[in-house]
């Protein structure tokens, strides 16, 4: 009676650990939709969110501060610079891609080689923004170094494209500027990980 009874908690023991096994190895492997997938879109979208952030705010500081200010701010990446981190939770199935585009604040998209589609709301959102001071649309503008184009509302814009994040280094520097008649240009150096910015209103 007791080896029965042993044996049927040893099974009911081994039949859960068996569950949280493969519970367990559903989440390492980033199946798509499982909870580990979710909770890296989650860390993703806020890192994408931070960094939009990060930029708008000191474009609005050195708004505030008016022409000839100068400000930096430094962000460190650990998910927007890895491409295993952008497949699955974004679902993309081309080669993934940061854009970067202004338009009264700061746009941060994960998109792919395949679509190149902004989307800021929804379940396939995948462009995350932050408002600024500093009220212009640049998505027109040429004057993003690497450049490359993206689709918002229908419409082909210009903006920072990074083609392949895994080359965007851990820490990124942004340095904004006013310096009147240089125009509103955005340069990345991925050697550097410096992003520079000049702010012209009025220019």
């Amino acid at each position: 009676m007791k080896k029965a009874q042993i044996s049927l908690e040893f099974m009911l023991i081994f039949g859960v650990m068996l569950i949280l096994l493969a519970y367990s190895i559903n989440n390492v492997t980033f199946t798509q939709n499982s909870q580990a997938v979710e909770t890296l879109k989650i860390q993703v979208s806020l890192e994408a969110k931070s960094l939009a952030n990060s930029i708008s705010n000191t474009i609005s500081q050195v708004y505030a501060q008016g022409p000839g200010s100068k400000a930096t701010v430094y962000v460190t990446l650990k998910y927007l610079n890895d491409d295993e981190y952008l497949v699955k939770p974004f679902n993309l199935s081309g080669n993934p891609q940061i854009f970067i585009t202004y338009l009264n604040g700061t746009y941060v998209g994960i998109i792919d080689t395949t679509n190149n589609t902004l989307v800021t709301s929804g379940t396939g959102k995948n462009t995350f923004w932050s408002q600024s001071l500093y009220r212009t649309n640049l998505m027109g503008s040429t004057g993003f170094t690497p450049s490359g184009t993206a689709t918002y509302n229908g419409s082909t814009v210009n903006g920072l494209l990074i083609t392949d994040p895994s080359q965007l280094p851990t820490n990124i520097v942004v340095v904004v500027e006013w310096i009147p008649g240089n125009g509103d240009t955005w340069t990345l150096n991925i050697t550097t990980g410096e992003l520079r910015i000049n702010i012209d209103p009025g220019g």
